[in-house]
């Protein structure tokens, strides 16, 4: 029993740490290599400029941020730009389809790597149900919701955690996108590129005939000139002040979310360590334009507190009596839902098919049909999955549980690039003479005459990662509770805070005087310690301000994924397989 506890727990321990080693070149399955730098920006473009543009943007400006929402689209922005040039660098590292989960197995270990893997699968199964149900929602409002009070009337749901009525429209929707999804990878990105011009087209005319039309008093309204009963904070254009500038950031991130998808499409891009960087930062460029021109236009054609929650911009030219442009913009909301659609849709195989090539996840998930060259398998599961979800639950829900999984994934593959620039790619990490002097009083100025990382600093950096990333969440707890406990309790909290933001600080200085490693890459994050660490803190911030509701589920979707890998993918992982076999191989030298 004993030898089987040790046996185990061996196995466990090379489990947390063996990382991937077969990422220079593409795998041998036959994924057709299809998409270019257009493809991979129009991907990118049509996953994310989607929701934010034609329904988030109306209910943060109504009741959070005023006129002011844009400049919570500028913060969203620069916090997603942080993450966002983090994937550009790993895309250029390492150019194999899935995204975070290789990232974080090349660099910190399978484990690691399959809880982030699997994070991401609950991220986009979840978005896609999102997307659809918010098309379905939208058609419905505008029509003056027959189907809502059809189903209310004949299925109704009384349930308190599920929706008030089956959904079958968005199920249907799901399955038309996932049969294109399976069709091909050369099609169905034809499709979304079409879909994304459109949508492009359809928000320059936004901002075009929004200038027209704009009305700049709308930024300067006085208090006084908010109806009675309506909830329009102070008025003029920081009506709700910049907490609701901050709170408005905080929901408007939810807008961002889906660049990374373009990081799945490794094994299917032509040139992918040039084109994948290349193409998330474009994406990321023109989003915040079309994001931030859109809510300027917004509140400029409308009063803030008048504004639709559910559908914005065709409510505001039915308000101002166009209807020619009303029937366009409608068109281009439904063209640019089912590009976020898609584009939510198509990453989702491809994470599947990585770990299951990997031997994490069961093997028939990896199957590449040879007609359309794509998982079809893993493209009907996931529509299948996402479709009956959309199916049960309410919009709010759905939106709740999306964005756990992406702050998770942001925050580890900050850290991986964290350890990647200060790794020691010459010597292995071990207890040398120089780890042993790391002691001596004298050791920064003897680091900060090195020029390359040795075993030494290389060990110090994952020291000073470790303790920037427990600072940040204590950081970001104390922060958190200073908005909502008494002030008796408040001495406490700001005590952590400010001893949180100590260590943060000489963290990051620290790390800056500690030498990079020397890499020939298509891209590099600039201000490195700095710009990841940014990004991690303000990851880590907006996880913990999500409810506990939304904690709960995804504690219950990592319990499974948990069981699978400890009763599955450990035995099966390609990576032990490989570990094992050269062991025995080392074993039948040593005795020959």
């Amino acid at each position: 029993m004993r030898n089987q506890y040790f046996q185990w727990s061996t196995t466990l321990k090379q489990a947390l740490t063996r990382k991937k080693t077969d990422t220079d070149e593409p795998s041998t399955e036959k994924l057709k290599r299809a998409l270019n730098f257009v493809d991979l920006t129009a991907l990118g473009i049509g996953s994310t400029l989607g929701c934010g543009v034609y329904v988030l943007a109306g209910s943060v400006t109504k009741s959070v941020a005023g006129p002011a929402v844009v400049l919570s689209f500028i913060i969203a922005a620069v916090v997603s730009a942080f993450s966002g040039l983090c994937y550009a660098e790993f895309a250029g590292r390492v150019p194999k389809a899935g995204s975070a989960y290789i990232y974080s197995y090349v660099t910190v270990g399978e484990f690691t790597a399959f809880v982030i893997g699997w994070n991401l699968l609950s991220e986009h199964l979840i978005a896609v149900a999102a997307v659809a149900k918010a098309m379905s929602n939208y058609v419905d409002t505008l029509l003056g919701n027959p189907y809502k009070i059809f189903m209310l009337e004949f299925m109704p749901i009384n349930i308190s955690f599920l929706s008030e009525y089956p959904d079958f429209i968005s199920f249907f929707i799901i399955f038309i996108t996932t049969m294109l999804v399976a069709w091909g990878v050369r099609e169905s990105s034809l499709v979304n590129n079409i879909f994304t011009i459109v949508n492009l087209l359809t928000i320059c005319l936004v901002i075009v005939s929004g200038f027209f039309n704009a009305n700049y008093s709308n930024w300067s309204i006085s208090k006084t000139q908010i109806p009675i009963g309506v909830k329009g904070g102070e008025g003029g254009f920081l009506p709700f002040g910049w907490a609701g500038v901050a709170a408005g950031a905080a929901k408007c991130f939810a807008a961002f979310i889906g660049f990374d998808c373009i990081a799945t499409t490794g094994e299917e891009t032509r040139n992918p360590k040039k084109d994948i960087p290349i193409a998330i930062v474009t994406t990321l460029v023109i989003i915040t334009l079309a994001y931030c021109g859109v809510a300027t236009v917004l509140t400029l054609m409308w009063p803030y507190y008048d504004q639709d929650p559910d559908a914005p911009l065709p409510t505001l030219y039915n308000n101002l009596d166009l209807p020619v442009l009303k029937c366009v913009v409608l068109g281009g909301a439904i063209f640019a839902l089912c590009a976020s659609l898609l584009g939510s849709l198509f990453p989702l195989p491809r994470i599947l098919y990585s770990m299951s090539s990997d031997g994490l996840l069961y093997s028939i998930l990896s199957k590449v049909n040879s007609t359309t060259k794509t998982p079809v398998i893993s493209t009907l599961l996931c529509g299948l999955f996402s479709g009956s979800v959309a199916a049960i639950f309410n919009l709010e829900q759905l939106i709740d549980m999306v964005s756990i999984g992406t702050f998770q994934a942001y925050t580890i593959v900050c850290i991986c690039i964290l350890i990647l620039r200060y790794q020691d790619n010459c010597l292995p990490c071990e207890m040398t003479e120089e780890k042993k002097n790391l002691k001596s009083s004298n050791m920064w100025v003897v680091f900060s005459k090195q020029k390359l990382p040795n075993s030494s600093t290389q060990y110090l950096s994952r020291i000073l990662i470790m303790t920037f990333s427990f600072a940040s969440i204590v950081f970001g707890i104390s922060l958190a509770s200073l908005e909502v406990i008494n002030f008796s309790e408040r001495v406490l909290f700001i005590i952590l805070f400010y001893c949180a933001l100590g260590i943060i600080i000489m963290s990051i200085l620290l790390m800056s005087r500690l030498p990079q490693a020397k890499e020939n890459l298509p891209f590099k994050v600039p201000l490195v310690p700095l710009v990841p660490c940014l990004s991690i803190l303000f990851n880590v911030y907006l996880m913990i301000l999500l409810d506990y509701k939304t904690w709960i589920r995804f504690s219950v979707w990592l319990t499974c994924g948990l069981l699978i890998y400890f009763f599955y993918g450990m035995k099966n992982s390609l990576e032990g397989k490989k570990t094992i076999a050269e062991k025995n191989r080392n074993e039948l030298v040593s005795n020959y």
